[in-house]
């Protein structure tokens, strides 16, 4: 069963950077299509990023320009470096794959904070 995993979340000041990772739980499988969505307190599930085919990516209109969505090589890790970060971008981030069987997989999320 192939699991992903988000790290990199954490506490950090407004006007400051995070990365997030994107694992999955083998190096035997890889992603043709990854991204990052959010969901804050008492709010919907958002789109953040992503990247798809031979690396075209887009961003929601919340996080453009301040946000980048980048995977490696073998398409099985992923990142989304997050500068200027202020309190609106309080929440949980997770990942998400398009796997073996052509279909999603899930991260359990990561909190990200950004305090005033």
């Amino acid at each position: 069963q192939v699991q992903l995993m988000e790290s990199g979340g954490g506490l950090v000041k407004s006007g400051g950077s995070l990365r997030l990772s994107c694992a999955a739980s083998t190096a035997r499988v890889s992603f043709g299509a990854m991204s990052w969505y959010r969901q804050a307190p008492d709010k919907e599930r958002e789109f953040v990023a992503a990247i798809v085919g031979g690396g075209i990516v887009r961003y929601g209109d919340s996080v453009e320009g301040r946000f980048t969505i980048s995977r490696e090589n073998a398409k099985n890790t992923w990142h989304l470096t997050m500068n200027s970060l202020t309190p609106e971008d309080t929440a949980v981030y997770y990942c998400k794959g398009r796997g073996p069987g052509d279909r999603d997989y899930w991260g359990q999320g990561t909190q990200v904070t950004v305090s005033s």
